[in-house]
């Protein structure tokens, strides 16, 4: 089994910048593409980045220039540096991962940018 646990959530004024971490743990020989989700009140989950196991990485547009999706493999975790936040960037924030032939979701982290 696989756990995705995020960490790193919480209120920032806007302009501001939090850094989002996500560490899987179980049995991983090796995690493939990684990604981070997003859910605000009353809408769907939408995409917000990606990185394949090599790096390359996609961005919404509605983050592009703003966000910043890395990763550690040998850690298993991965990381997403906000900056220059919203307060449409209110959410859920979701880790997303691909082990084998299987795909995990973390618990979730709850991000609040104030006007």
């Amino acid at each position: 089994q696989v756990q995705l646990v995020e960490s790193g959530g919480g209120l920032v004024q806007a302009g501001g910048s939090l850094r989002l971490s996500c560490a899987a743990s179980g049995s991983i020989f090796s995690i493939n593409a990684m990604a981070w989700y997003r859910q605000a009140p009353g809408k769907q989950r939408e995409l917000v980045a990606t990185i394949t196991r090599a790096g390359i990485t996609n961005y919404s547009d509605s983050v592009k220039g703003r966000f910043t999706i890395s990763r550690d493999n040998a850690k298993n975790t991965e990381y997403l540096q906000m900056n220059s936040l919203k307060p449409e960037d209110t959410a859920v924030y979701y880790c997303w991962g691909v082990v084998g032939w299987k795909d995990y979701w973390g618990q979730g982290t709850q991000v609040t940018v104030s006007s």
